[in-house]
Parts: structure tokens; C-alpha cells; sequence
């Protein structure tokens, strides 16, 4: 069946390539590409390629081609329908049917793309006509020569004539005023009067689609009219959330190796891809969107948003970054580069020139740093209360991200953020210095860490400590039935408990109202008879008496108290090494410091676990007495 214009490819987009790939394939990424073993020949090295700004697949082996819809059909033997179907189900879309309606729809969208691109000639015409003197004197005043003006194919909208457009008249004679209507060129009034131009008296700025054609177009007054643009009303071809201003020419330029910037308004993306910025482009008037997002992110890992330096600029950006946190993954974020007060990039480059906008690139900054400043500046914390709402404000902002790894990653750099700013009122710890391989003094590496990996105990403690997390789960698994998530996103570093883990998860996803008996006879049955002996032996839980049969809440409290301490331990050891490696690299008194406060808080935690392990000693397992 024929599907309507631009549905496989929002399939393309909204459905990424190496994700379908990489459930079956372990993939590499090497550049902007990403290569593993052909899934459809025998292969010892790898010939097997995904790229996924390009949309495809290639196996230099056997020869296999094609993108994500030919991907499904030669790995899972579908027909064409069924892979659409299938894809269309994971990218959140209707698959359209083939009935007479459906034919008539299709056929009227590849019309209207006819009639937006006889529209565009229309405009190019008019502004070359004597009707368009005032909008080629604006564009001069802008700066913009004759080349600009047919790269970008600007035009002009003339004003009214016999009470209803010039457009409207010229396309009535190959086209319905219906289809016209439709394409959001004429309006036509609720009160029954004749339909009329939608653009009037407006420089003219086709907007494209990803594949460059005409599907919209965005109208700029040339005085102090209101509104200062206007863009098309929503069609079959146009909805304003999901297109980003010059996505074509974008696309191109950073398969160049231009990098990928987002700024406001059209004026800035012309004035950037004149200036040899040829990966510019721009949402239509609103703040960025999920769907703009995610076109963005398949073309890059780190767009770079460049709004004004002003008030309303620095809203947009914030709004840009408060949709980003909740989409951000490993290797894919946002970074923000800010513009000087009053200026744009329009403005800037017909000013300073070049090498300014390329400073103003260059500084960029990432988003935690961004959402951190942001954050910092909101309030002042020079109280103990307004630090800890500042720490209050930004775990809030890390529990926005839903991929957990990166989220723990906010979390850890916000502390360590937290810390450099108390640094101030910290004293200064004076340690010993030696002359390095140039005679110069610098601070002397202790011995604490000197190895590779610093911990915070013996391996024997750590594991301690993740055992007796899992026996607790084990002598009372209800435990799960107000904590699975928690269980679930558990770090355990040993891989044996980490293992028993996810199989206590499993049964316990299989079985509502899961009791004790039946969760160690499964884990019994199914090789992890040694690790049930072992932790519901004494050696274990002679350190704890949270289990007891009569006393839930007691039982609840104190794993949590005991998983709370893990978390602390795993947090603070992660920070630790973080230190040690950032003194390796810049052996200051500064980040000496922060590894003798680390030591000092880890003391502290050591004697709260200690404290922890005395008070809970003596318990014997339900059943075991």
C-alpha cells in the first residue's frame, strides 16, 4: 500500500537505528558510525556498519543494505506491512489503511506539497517584482545579497488585492480552495465571508522539511506590525513542534563536520550558514521541544543552544534545558553557549565578525554546569539552610533524569560541586611538598594513595555489608512489596550476590504474595542452593535482628537504614577515587583537601556502620532458631 507523504520517515526518525540494531548486535561506535558482527552472515571480524545520521546499514561482507524498516524485515523474515506495523508500534504511530479515504489523503498530501512549492515561486516572484521594493530594500538593510536571497529562497507576500490575495488568485487556477485552505496559505472566516491570503504584506521564509521540500512558511513584518513573524497554522504537512528551521541545510553541514547550533529565529540561521556556521538551525517560535530534541540528537551527541544574551534568550534556553533532563542519556546531553547582552548571531557576526561568533561557540558550557550556575544563582546560600536547599533544589533537578546511571552521575557531581563552593570557609591543610623531575616544589602523593584504587575498607567488609542487604530479602521477601525498585536499582559489586539478585526479582515479579519457604525452595532448584546456605547461615545474620516475624515495620526500617549506609559507602568510594584521580593530575593543597575530608567523612560513616552492626547483632533467622 502507498503510505502518505513523510510516514516512513517519522518512522525513521522517531524509531533510532542502532537501538534496534543493538538489540541483537553488540555494537561499537567508532566516529559517527557504529560497527559489529553481520547478523546475517558468519563473521570473525567485524564488516558490519550502522550509520545512523545517514539512516542505514551495510555489511561490506555480504553485501546486506538498507535502514531500519529493511533491517527488521531481513532479521526477523517480515513482510513490508508487518515491519511498518511493527515500528510504527514502538514509534508511537497509527499505521494509515488503505481505504478509498486513505487513498484520497495520500494523494491530496502529495498535492499539497505541489501547492506549497507553487506558493514558494510565487513569493520568490512577487519579491522580484515592483510590489516587493520595500521588502528588497529591508533584506539589503539586513545585509543580504542576491545569493542569500536564492540560497534560502526568500519572498515577498503582497498585500491585499480585490479584498482577497494575489496568492489566493494565482493558485486558484490550478488548485481547489480547499486544498488551499488546508495548506494553511488562505483562511477562510467562521462568519462566512470569502476566504483570504493567510500572508500579507511579509518577507516570506520557506521552511523545509528534512528532505527539502516546502511544507510551511514563517512571515516577517517589515514594521512594527504585530505579530513580528507568523508561521503557518498546522497541517497534513507542517506541525510546528516537531520542524526546526533550516534541518536540511543543517544536515548536510554536519556530515561536513559543521557543528550542530540551535539559536531563535531565521535571520540568526541565515546569518550563520553565510558565516561558514553551516550546522544552524532553529525552532519556530516556541522553546524546544521533545520531538525537536531528538532530531537533534540524530544528528549529534551535544547540540549546542545559542539564544540571546538576554532575558527572554535565557528563558528559552532554560525551557530548552528543563525538556532536555528527563531524554539525556549516556553520551547524549545539550551544551550552551551564551551571546553578549544585545546581541544576536545576526548581530554579532555583522559586527564583530566571524571569529566573535566562534568564541561565543568555544565557550560553550555543559548542562550540569549550566543547570548548576542556574541553580546557584536563584538564592543565596550563605546559611546552612539556604546550602541545604540549594542541595535540596539540585537532587531535585538530577531526579528529573530517568536514565539512573546518568542521574547518579548528576548527583555526584552536584556534591562535588557543593563542595568547592564551601571550600572558602574550609582551613587550608598544609602538607608536605618535593621537587619534581624539574625541581619543582609540589605537593607530596601520600601513601594512602598511591595505589591504583582507594577504598574505604576491606573487600571482606564490603561484601559483608552486601550480604546481609540480600539475607534480609531472603528470610522476609514482603520486604519487596513496598521496596522492589529500591531492590532492583541496587548496586552489588560482587557478582555472585548481584546474580542472586535478579533472580530473587524474577521470582518475585512471578509470584504475588511471595513467602520465604517458596523463595528459597525456588532458588534452591534453581543453583543457588550454596548461596541460600551461606546467607541465612549465623556467620551472616548474627548481624542483624531486623527479621523478626512479629515486627514488620522494625524489619523494614532497618534493611533500609542497612541499604541507605551501602549507598553512602558506594558514594563516598566513588568520590574518593574521583579525588585521587583529579590530585594525580593536579597535585594542589586544594585537592589534597578534599581527599582529607572524604577520609574524614568516610571515619565517620565507619563508625556509624560499626555502630549499626553492634546494635543489630544476635538476630537468628525466621525458621532457623
Amino acid at each position: 500500500m502507498a503510505f502518505p507523504p513523510g510516514f516512513l520517515d517519522e518512522i525513521r526518525i522517531r524509531v533510532s537505528l542502532p537501538d534496534v540494531i543493538g538489540r541483537k548486535v553488540r555494537l561499537i561506535k567508532k566516529g559517527r558510525e557504529y560497527s559489529g558482527l553481520c547478523p546475517f552472515h558468519n563473521e570473525k571480524s567485524p564488516s558490519f556498519t550502522v550509520n545512523d545520521e545517514k539512516g542505514f546499514f551495510h555489511c561490506f561482507g555480504c553485501g546486506a543494505h538498507g535502514d531500519v524498516i529493511g533491517y527488521v524485515m531481513q532479521s526477523q523474515n517480515l513482510g513490508f506491512l508487518e515491519a511498518v506495523e511493527q515500528l510504527a508500534g514502538e514509534a508511537g504511530l497509527e499505521v494509515p489503511r488503505a481505504s478509498p479515504q486513505e487513498r484520497e489523503r495520500v494523494f491530496k498530501q502529495k498535492t499539497l506539497v505541489e501547492v506549497m512549492e507553487a506558493a514558494a515561486g510565487f513569493f520568490q516572484a512577487q519579491l522580484d517584482g515592483q510590489a516587493g521594493a520595500a521588502a528588497r530594500a529591508y533584506l539589503d538593510q539586513r545585509g543580504l545579497d542576491r545569493a542569500a536571497i536564492e540560497r534560502f529562497r526568500l519572498g515577498y507576500a503582497p498585500g491585499f488585492s480585490g479584498g482577497q490575495g494575489l496568492l489566493k488568485q494565482f493558485l486558484l487556477r490550478e488548485f481547489p480552495e480547499d486544498m488551499l485552505i488546508e495548506a494553511g496559505l488562505v483562511k477562510k472566516p467562521d462568519d462566512g465571508r470569502d476566504s483570504f491570503d493567510y500572508f500579507r504584506d511579509r518577507v516570506m521564509f520557506p521552511i523545509l522539511d528534512r528532505a527539502g521540500r516546502v511544507i510551511a512558511f514563517g512571515g516577517r513584518v517589515m514594521g512594527d506590525g504585530k505579530p513580528k513573524y507568523l508561521n503557518s497554522p498546522d497541517t497534513p504537512l507542517f506541525h510546528k513542534g516537531r520542524v526546526l528551521y533550516g534541518l536540511s541545510w543543517a544536515r548536510a553541514g554536519v556530515a561536513k563536520g559543521a557543528q550542530l547550533v540551535v539559536t531563535e529565529g531565521y535571520m540568526d540561521v541565515i546569518a550563520l550558514h553565510r558565516a561558514g556556521f553551516e550546522g544552524a538551525v532553529a525552532p519556530l517560535g516556541t522553546a524546544l521541544t521533545e520531538e525537536q530534541l531528538e532530531e537533534l540528537w540524530k544528528l549529534t551527541p551535544e547540540p549546542t543552544l545559542c539564544f540571546d544574551g538576554d532575558a527572554a534568550g535565557q528563558r528559552a534556553a532554560s525551557r530548552g534545558l528543563d525538556r532536555a533532563l528527563p531524554l539525556l542519556k549516556a553520551g547524549r546531553s545539550l551544551k550552551f553557549a551564551v551571546l553578549p547582552a544585545g546581541e544576536d548571531p545576526d548581530s554579532l557576526i555583522g559586527r564583530q565578525g566571524n571569529l566573535a561568533m566562534q568564541a561565543v561557540l568555544d565557550g560553550a558550557k555543559p548542562l550540569a554546569e549550566v543547570l548548576f550556575a542556574q541553580e546557584l544563582a536563584a538564592r543565596p546560600i550563605d546559611t546552612p539552610e539556604r546550602r541545604a536547599d540549594l542541595t535540596h533544589r539540585l537532587n531535585a533537578r538530577a531526579f528529573a533524569i530517568a536514565d539512573e546511571g546518568l542521574k547518579r552521575e548528576y548527583q555526584y557531581f552536584f556534591k562535588n560541586k557543593m563542595y568547592e563552593q564551601g571550600r572558602p570557609q574550609r582551613a587550608n591543610t598544609r602538607q608536605k611538598t618535593v621537587k619534581d623531575r624539574n625541581g619543582r616544589f609540589k605537593p607530596q602523593v601520600p601513601e594512602v594513595v598511591s595505589g591504583a584504587r582507594l577504598t574505604l575498607g576491606t573487600q571482606a567488609v564490603e561484601r559483608r555489608r552486601q550480604e546481609l542487604l540480600v539475607a534480609m530479602v531472603l528470610a522476609r521477601p514482603d520486604l519487596l512489596d513496598d521496596h522492589v525498585e529500591e531492590f532492583a536499582h541496587m548496586v552489588l559489586t560482587a557478582p555472585d550476590l548481584d546474580k542472586l539478585r535478579r533472580e530473587i526479582l524474577n521470582v518475585h515479579a512471578a509470584n504475588s504474595g511471595l513467602d520465604a519457604a517458596t523463595l528459597q525452595h525456588h532458588l534452591t532448584n534453581h543453583g543457588f542452593v550454596r548461596d541460600v546456605e551461606r546467607l541465612l547461615g549465623q556467620q551472616v545474620l548474627a548481624h542483624t535482628q531486623f527479621a523478626l516475624p512479629a515486627d514488620r515495620e522494625t524489619t523494614r526500617l532497618g534493611w533500609l537504614q542497612a541499604l541507605t549506609l551501602w549507598h553512602s559507602h558506594l558514594d563516598r568510594a566513588q568520590e574518593l577515587e574521583a579525588a585521587v584521580r583529579r590530585f594525580e593530575i593536579e597535585p594542589t593543597e586544594a585537592s589534597w583537601a578534599r581527599i582529607t575530608a572524604l577520609q574524614e567523612q568516610a571515619e565517620i560513616e565507619r563508625t556509624e556502620q560499626a555502630e549499626f552492626d553492634g546494635a543489630t547483632a544476635g538476630w537468628v533467622s525466621p525458621g532457623r532458631h
